[in-house]
């Protein structure tokens, strides 16, 4: 069962989904889940809140503030991504969630994919009332993905752009938009490589926008930083042997630094791959397994 929900987050209005477990009554526990880089719900959360709740995990899903169905805070522009309100907004979906009666509120789980992976991980690390956490193919290090992304020789464009943004911003003037991604890979665009073009244009007419803000680029969030806060938190990550938009190997070096308990899982894709197909299967069912083996209630084994 699925029913459109909507929560406020001090005075902006979160709009998604809330999925229930059938066949089950009582407080159930509870998956807060958002979508990735300038993402939409409907962009490959659906199956996951599925698997989930067909596990007995009810979903919060829900768009993130200035994206798809959820509004913007007065005075600030749509398709800007600041990762600090987006982990605050988690937290004000966690409360959500508390305050339902169908929810039990002292088992709550946080999932996330490639940059709310990476939100998903400082969520459990600041807030105890995560119970259990999954990031899949997490954005952990802002810095090495522009470095990777961008080439050296444009680097000082990009950080001039940011400058000459903010003035114009003070001035009263639109804030500079960037696309998120191009067809040319050596033309200015978030991710600039092939896959995620070929991703992200499948949802062209959709509810996404192939823009954010200019100062949704900027540097200063590492959220591999904070793994090593999470524990005792339970902590999952799926990483993607081929992702080179987030690089497994950056991630494991990340959950290298967090305690336990903490397991890791290899799906054989790229990093869009997480959403279809046998890495979806794998994915899913290790998240799935892991919310239920943390948040669901023990029972005494029968002695019969």
């Amino acid at each position: 069962m699925r029913e459109d929900i909507e929560f406020d987050a001090e005075g902006v209005t979160l709009r998604g989904w809330f999925y229930s477990p059938d066949n089950v009554s009582g407080e159930v526990p509870c998956v807060i889940m958002t979508a990735g880089f300038s993402c939409t719900k409907e962009m490959g959360l659906e199956p996951f809140a599925e698997v989930f709740s067909a596990a007995g995990l009810a979903c919060v899903v829900y768009d993130n503030r200035g994206f798809g169905a959820s509004d913007t805070a007065p005075g600030k522009p749509r398709q800007e991504i600041d990762p600090w309100d987006q982990v605050r907004d988690y937290q004000h979906a966690i409360t959500y969630a508390q305050s339902r009666s169908d929810v039990d509120a002292s088992r709550i789980g946080v999932w996330g994919s490639s940059y709310s992976g990476g939100n998903a991980f400082v969520v459990a690390a600041i807030d105890r009332r995560v119970k259990a956490v999954c990031g899949q193919v997490p954005a952990v290090a802002g810095r090495r993905n522009f470095e990777t992304n961008v080439p050296k020789d444009f680097w000082q464009a990009a950080w001039d752009g940011q400058a000459a943004d903010r003035l114009a911003r003070a001035r009263g003037e639109m804030p500079a938009m960037i696309p998120v991604v191009t067809a040319d890979p050596t033309a200015p665009a978030v991710m600039p490589t092939p896959d995620a073009y070929e991703y992200f244009s499948a949802y062209e007419g959709t509810a996404w926008r192939n823009e954010v803000t200019l100062r949704s680029t900027e540097l200063g969030y590492e959220a591999g930083e904070f793994l090593k806060f999470v524990a005792p938190t339970p902590l999952l990550m799926v990483i993607a042997e081929k992702d080179v938009i987030t690089p497994g190997e950056w991630a494991k070096e990340a959950l290298e630094t967090a305690g336990q308990p903490k397991r890791l899982v290899q799906i054989p894709g790229g990093h869009f791959d997480a959403y279809t197909g046998e890495c979806f299967e794998i994915g899913s069912s290790a998240a799935r397994d892991w919310f239920v083996e943390h948040l669901a209630q023990k029972t005494v084994p029968s002695l019969a």
